[in-house]
């Protein structure tokens, strides 16, 4: 359902519709952990700046921080109510019904950052470009916008297509 490489280039994750998540070593070809927890498919997967965490999203309303090197839970869960939609980045981002903006979270503390509106239709992904300086989103109206992470102010909206744009990086 999603991947993400770590910043190195050495793993990459993927999420999966059997509810795990699991590493892959790139070098080697081989599987080195599978991350076990949630209860529904996971939907959406990142790695933090460094590396050393993963985070996941799921179709059963958590979100969970995974210790790379030992495949644990990190035991952050931060629990979504039911109906919504959740995209995870290390700053995590959930969506409200009807889900036309994007909430950012942090996903140490679990604290609201901001919330990033604008959309005239459901916010379908999201994602910070490589620096964290800037923040993406891809939407049912045909339009990406583009945010500052530090002002949290739209700084581009692109517009054109006649229907939607489902993924953005």
């Amino acid at each position: 359902v999603c991947l993400s490489f770590n910043p190195q280039s050495t793993l990459l994750a993927t999420g999966s519709m059997d509810t795990t998540a699991k590493l892959w070593d790139l070098e080697k070809g081989e599987e080195v952990a599978t991350l076990s927890g949630h209860s529904a498919e996971i939907i959406a997967l990142s790695f933090n700046t460094t590396g050393d965490r993963i985070i996941t999203g799921s179709f059963d309303h958590t979100v969970v921080v995974w210790d790379v090197g030992t495949g644990r839970e990190q035991n952050i869960w931060i629990k979504m109510p039911k109906n919504n939609n959740v995209v995870a980045k290390y700053e995590l981002k959930q969506c409200n019904a009807p889900c036309w903006c994007v909430q950012l979270w942090n996903a140490v503390t679990g604290t609201h950052i901001a919330t990033l509106a604008g959309h005239r239709k459901e916010v379908l992904d999201v994602c910070f470009d490589y620096a964290g300086q800037r923040i993406a989103t891809a939407s049912a109206d045909g339009s990406a916008r583009v945010y500052n992470a530090e002002t949290k102010q739209c700084i581009a909206k692109l517009e054109g297509h006649e229907d939607e744009i489902s993924k953005v990086s």
